[in-house]
């Protein structure tokens, strides 16, 4: 059985189509690899099996390759070694701090995902205060008088 340009089109819509149900984000590069042998198939349809796999397969992976490694290089899934860029921010205390006991601080923008954070600081500080982040604690940042 020969393989005619449609067959391409409909398994890479089916492709893409069940994306919307899997939400891995691989098949759709796949099905866009089926619809782009279909649009070669109806260019060039004297294409073998052996080749129209072939394209199916190195389009499918270029555009993976291409999707994580080129487009979404920067896409963290954590945000270690990161807290270092925040260093300096300035907050708003809106819980006293006390040496030993745990304040909470708000941010303007958020600082690693989040605009409150539990805080700790040396030195008593009221709430009200605007204090600078010194450093990242874990989950608690330490936090002194700007």
């Amino acid at each position: 059985m020969a393989l005619e340009w449609w067959h391409w089109t409909v398994l890479g819509l089916v492709l893409v189509m069940s994306e919307l149900v899997l939400t891995s984000f691989v098949l759709i590069w796949f099905g866009l690899g089926a619809v782009l042998v279909g649009l070669a198939l109806l260019m060039l349809p004297a294409l073998s099996l052996t080749t129209q796999l072939a394209c199916w397969l190195a389009a499918s992976l270029l555009m993976v390759w291409l999707w994580f490694k080129v487009f979404k290089p920067h896409q963290h899934k954590t945000r270690v070694g990161m807290a270092d860029s925040m260093i300096g921010e300035i907050g708003l205390l809106t819980r006293d701090c006390e040496p030993f006991q745990q304040g909470e601080v708000r941010f303007q923008r958020p600082v690693l995902g989040a605009e409150v954070w539990p805080c700790l600081s040396d030195e008593p500080l009221q709430a009200g205060m605007r204090v600078k982040l010194k450093a990242v604690e874990g989950v608690l940042l330490r936090v002194g008088r700007t």
